[in-house]
C-alpha cells in the first residue's frame, strides 16, 4: 500500500480516483472526443442564465436557506404537481442539495445506521457504493442482465432474495445509468411490494426523468400505492436542462424523511449557490421547450451511434432512456486482439481518439461488465459525427 493510500479512511479505500475523472483525463491527453463523461458540450437555456445572472446582479449572493430559496423549492412542487398529479409541500418537503450527487449522500447519511443493508441494482452510479460506504450501511446487490433482445432486467427471485429483516432501503434508479433501462410499471410494482412488506425506504434517483425514447413513460415509485410516505425521490436540472455544472439538485419526500436529509445535508453544503437556485427555478418554470427540443436531438443522436456501432460490430443494448448507449465489444476485441472492457477503452482512447467507459467498474462483480462499453451521445451533432467518423476505423 503507498504513502498516499495508508492516509485515505478504510471506507473510502476501496474506491480510488472516479473513473469519470481518470477516462476524462485521459480524453484530454490524447485530444480524444470525450464520450466517456456524461456532461453535454453545449449551454442549456436562456430562460435558466438571464435568471441567475440577474440574481447575481440585484444582490442575491449570500447564503440561500438551507432547504432551498423559497423561489426554487415552489417551482420544483409545481414541476413534481404537473408530472404526478400529487402536492408536495415545498416549505416541509422539498430539499435543494448540491447536484443530485450530495442528495444522494444526504439522503443515505440522514437514514442509515451502521449495519443497515441497502438493496442496489448493478450496474450502478460509482457514487452509490461510496455513500452506502460514508454511512457504515452494506449494499446487496441485484444484477440486471440483457436479455435475448438487448433489454437489461433482473431476475425477480434475485430482487426477493436480496432483501430481509436487515434491510432498511433500496436505491432504484430509472431511468438507469449505465444501462439506459427504464423501469416498467411491473417492474417497480414489484419492487414496491417488497419495500411495503419489509417495511423499507424507496430512495429513488430519477436525474434522467425527461431522457426517454420510443414513447416510454417513466413510472415514478413515489406515485405507487402506498409508496408515497415512504420514498425519497432525488434529481436536479443537470441532466433534463444541461446545466451540470450548476449542481443544483433536489429530494421530495414526506416530512420525516425530509427531515433526515436536512439532518445531514446542514453539515455537508449546508446551502446551494444562491444565484443558481434563481436560474434552475426559471428553467422548470419555463424551460419546457428546451427539454422537448433537447429530447429530439437526442433521439437523433443516439439513433445515429447506435447503427454506427452496430456496422462496426458491436452488440448494441437497448438504451430506452438517458443518453448512454452500453454495447458488447466481445467482436470487436476479439478482431483487434484486446482483453476486457478497460484494455477496450483505454486503445479507443489512445489509438481510435474516442473515450468511453469501462463499465466494469460500475458492478460488485465486476465480470459482469467486462464484456461492455458504454458510449454518451449527450453531444452536438459535430461532435458525434467527428466521434462516429473515428469509430469508422473499427470497421469490419
Amino acid at each position: 500500500m503507498s504513502t498516499k493510500q495508508a492516509r485515505i479512511s478504510e471506507r473510502l479505500r476501496p474506491f480510488g480516483t472516479t473513473i469519470f475523472s481518470e477516462m476524462t483525463a485521459l480524453a484530454n491527453e490524447h485530444s480524444a472526443v470525450n464520450l466517456s463523461q456524461g456532461f453535454p458540450d453545449f449551454d442549456g437555456p436562456d430562460v435558466a442564465k438571464r435568471a441567475a445572472a440577474e440574481a447575481i446582479a440585484r444582490g442575491d449572493n449570500q447564503y440561500a436557506p438551507m432547504p432551498g430559496t423559497p423561489v426554487l423549492r415552489e417551482a420544483i412542487s409545481d414541476h413534481w404537481h404537473r408530472a404526478t398529479g400529487q402536492r408536495v409541500d415545498p416549505a416541509s418537503e422539498v430539499t435543494v442539495t448540491n447536484g443530485c450527487t450530495e442528495a444522494i449522500s444526504a439522503a443515505m447519511l440522514g437514514l442509515l445506521n451502521p449495519g443497515d443493508e441497502v438493496v442496489v441494482f448493478e450496474p450502478y452510479y460509482d457514487c452509490y457504493r461510496a455513500a452506502i460506504a460514508f454511512a457504515g450501511a452494506v449494499p446487496r446487490f441485484v444484477a440486471l442482465r440483457p436479455n435475448a433482445a438487448g433489454r437489461f432486467e433482473f431476475d425477480p427471485d434475485e430482487l426477493q432474495r436480496a432483501f430481509s429483516a436487515r434491510t432498511r432501503a433500496v436505491l432504484v434508479n430509472t431511468p438507469h445509468n449505465p444501462t439506459g433501462k427504464v423501469l416498467s410499471g411491473e417492474e417497480l410494482r414489484l419492487i414496491a411490494d417488497l419495500c411495503i412488506r419489509h417495511d423499507a425506504i424507496a430512495i429513488a434517483d430519477e436525474v434522467y426523468e425527461h431522457l426517454i425514447y420510443d414513447g416510454r413513460a417513466h413510472v415514478r415509485l413515489a406515485t405507487l400505492e402506498g409508496m408515497a410516505e415512504r420514498t425519497l425521490t432525488l434529481s436536479s436540472i443537470g441532466k433534463s436542462y444541461s446545466l451540470t455544472g450548476w449542481k443544483v439538485g433536489w429530494a421530495i419526500g414526506p416530512d420525516a424523511l425530509t427531515a433526515a436529509v436536512r439532518s445531514s445535508h446542514q453539515f455537508l453544503t449546508f446551502s446551494v449557490a444562491t444565484p443558481m437556485q434563481h436560474g434552475a427555478a426559471a428553467a422548470l418554470r419555463d424551460g419546457g421547450a428546451y427539454v422537448s427540443d433537447l429530447l429530439a436531438h437526442y433521439e437523433d443522436q443516439k439513433c445515429k451511434l447506435t447503427m454506427a456501432l452496430g456496422a462496426m460490430g458491436f452488440g448494441v443494448r437497448a438504451c430506452e432512456g438517458t443518453y448512454f448507449v452500453m454495447a458488447d465489444h466481445a467482436a470487436v476485441s476479439k478482431r483487434l486482439g484486446l482483453s476486457g472492457d478497460v484494455e477496450m477503452c483505454r486503445y479507443l482512447t489512445t489509438e481510435v481518439g474516442v473515450a468511453a467507459i469501462p463499465p466494469s467498474v460500475f458492478y460488485d462483480r465486476p465480470e459482469l461488465g467486462r464484456s461492455l462499453v458504454r458510449f454518451a451521445f449527450c453531444k452536438r451533432s459535430a461532435t458525434m459525427d467527428e466521434a462516429i467518423s473515428r469509430l469508422g476505423r473499427l470497421s469490419v
